[in-house]
């Protein structure tokens, strides 16, 4: 039998965990799935929902306990402007798989100004080849720069609601570096979206966060999917009345 080698299996309450279920986040019914029931991981994982169903919280989490920078960065990156992260990495213990790699980077759309900020000032000295000078690209294309420059080899892509630097092409150019990343079979993405078109990672398990939790969601049938064709095949019925 071959083993997994992309790095996280599942993500499970803390032995120790002190988070109050009457409190924030564990008030989040997906959230309170997590620490109650766990999360079991594949080597694409798609979270969608709306504003406020704890997706970002998760992923958020999921990225700190792994060692990464809520902010956005690799591992060990010490980017912090404004620590304003829930407590939920802390009470999460990530089952990695045996052998995986440590590597990581969480890439976020709205700290990416200050972790441009934070590259520019501490350069990679790994690399063969000098960083790209993300300040002078426009928002979109730096997140991709990034992406391209960054999601190289073995590791675990950690990404919240990128699509809001990018544009439709935008986001199927990072569909194909994600595809191309995740074919090593040593990598591993994890993804809040709020896009139908990073919705479609190939190959990903589609998790529907709401009122009800955390369930897999086929992608036609997802909210997210099915507002967006309302939406689209007829504008006018959702703007009546503004």
């Amino acid at each position: 039998m071959i083993e997994d080698r992309f790095p996280l299996r599942e993500v499970v309450r803390a032995r120790d965990s002190t988070l109050d279920p009457d409190s924030w986040p564990a008030t989040l019914p997906a959230v309170a799935q997590v620490l109650n029931e766990g999360l079991v991981l594949s080597p694409a994982t798609v979270l969608i929902g709306e504003n406020g169903s704890g997706k970002s919280t998760i992923v958020e989490a999921i990225a700190g306990a792994f060692g990464l920078s809520a902010e956005g960065g690799s591992t060990g990156a010490r980017l912090s402007t404004r620590p304003s992260e829930s407590p939920l990495g802390e009470n999460i213990t990530l089952v990695r798989n045996v052998g995986s790699t440590r590597r990581g980077y969480f890439l976020r759309s709205e700290s990416a100004h200050g972790l441009f900020t934070y590259l520019e000032q501490n350069p990679s000295t790994s690399s063969r080849s000098p960083e790209p000078e993300f300040h002078n690209m426009s928002h979109g294309e730096s997140f991709l720069g990034l992406a391209e420059n960054k999601f190289v080899g073995a590791g675990l892509w950690v990404l919240d609601e990128p699509e809001a630097a990018l544009s439709f092409r935008g986001c199927v150019r990072l569909l194909r570096i994600l595809t191309t990343s995740l074919a090593r079979g040593d990598c591993q993405v994890i993804l809040s979206t709020h896009s139908p078109v990073l919705a479609a990672l190939p190959g990903a398990i589609l998790l529907e966060v709401g009122d009800w939790g955390i369930r897999p969601t086929p992608w036609a049938e997802s909210e997210l999917v099915m507002g967006w064709r309302s939406f689209l095949a007829r504008p006018e019925r959702h703007l009546r009345g503004l």
